[in-house]
């Protein structure tokens, strides 16, 4: 890779960094070089930049790189982490070349198109309109959604903060849910409950209000764990412990996953299909593919004709972000 011109593209998350070097030849779907960081471990952007390209000889001709966060002039706070990324800066810092920042969900819309049959987990067949509005919405460490729309010329994608919009219960125990949320954050968005950052707050709500015991074990783990998340899906699939509390806080975490992609596509119209990304899906496969989820989904009212007819996928590709980003690079978009 000596002196070749490559192009860098990155998914910057609150909770990973993943920079990937791509080239014309190898395409978005074989990078050169990639590398994944702890997000939490640098103070920038540019530090990450410096020890991904530290001992390469390559030459950026440009950059792209999808920030979970929204973009405002080429400038994003990363949603539930301290710094924030600057493109300009990150340009000067790789000696002006041009760079671009896309919201993590508008760089996980320039992917969709480029997902292969064995990136995808069908929930429903559907029947997909080739110029529908595409929706996306993707539970991680926050809540993120977006969507893509027909141009005329192919399918655009569209930036949107709907992971931020209010929490809408479903049943009883969802409505005490938000009223337990609410006494803690005043507003309560479908991030506080659909989200890495949202389980354990289902969790707390199910513990202190009584309607589920927290067994000791699981207690000692969560005071111990850095990231609480994990242990409660850990424990929620592990049947041999068979966690009461656990389960039940997966259980309405995708109950509201599932209402909320429904929203969404109703709102979209989203003819095109409904994807499900973030981090979080492809790890609950076996519940997502419960029937239940569907039946909630499609759960509204007069509209249920409409959204039987809409493809839905998971998106199990983890660097399905990165491909968005690369393929987004590799076209030029980014010297605009």
């Amino acid at each position: 890779m000596s002196g070749a011109a490559c192009f860098l593209a990155g998914d910057i998350g609150a909770t990973k960094t993943v920079l990937a070097l791509v080239t014309a030849a190898g395409g978005a779907r074989r990078p050169v070089l990639t590398r994944t960081f702890l997000s939490a471990d640098y103070p920038s952007l540019e530090v990450i930049i410096g020890e991904f390209l530290a001992g390469s000889s390559a030459t950026v001709e440009r950059a792209t790189f999808g920030v979970a966060g929204p973009v405002i002039d080429q400038r994003v706070q990363i949603t539930n982490r301290l710094w924030g990324v600057d493109g300009r800066s990150v340009g000067a810092h790789l000696g002006g070349v041009p760079v671009h920042l896309l919201n993590d969900l508008e760089a996980l819309g320039h992917s969709v198109l480029q997902l292969q049959e064995q990136d995808l987990v069908m929930l429903n067949a559907g029947l997909r309109d080739p110029h529908g509005t595409i929706g996306i919405v993707a539970p991680g460490t926050g809540m993120g959604e977006g969507f893509l729309v027909w141009d005329g010329k192919g399918h655009r994608p569209c930036v949107s903060e709907g992971g931020h919009c209010d929490f809408a219960p479903n049943n009883d125990v969802e409505l005490a849910l938000l009223g337990y949320l609410m006494a803690r954050f005043g507003h309560v968005s479908v991030e506080r409950v659909c989200s890495g950052l949202g389980l354990p707050n289902i969790y707390a709500f199910l513990r202190d209000t009584s309607r589920e015991s927290a067994p000791e074990w699981l207690e000692k783990e969560l005071d111990t764990a850095a990231d609480a998340t994990p242990v409660i899906v850990g424990a929620a699939l592990d049947d041999a412990r068979a966690c009461s509390i656990a389960k039940r806080t997966l259980g309405i975490f995708v109950d509201v996953l599932a209402a909320e992609a429904g929203s969404f596509a109703v709102r979209l119209l989203a003819t095109g299909g409904m994807y499900l990304g973030g981090g979080i899906p492809p790890r609950i496969l076996g519940m997502m593919r419960d029937p239940r989820f569907m039946s909630v989904f499609l759960a509204k009212g007069r509209l249920r004709p409409v959204l039987t007819g809409v493809p839905v996928f998971v998106i199990n590709n983890r660097d399905a972000g990165l491909l968005g980003a690369s393929q987004h690079v590799l076209t030029g978009h980014s010297s605009k």
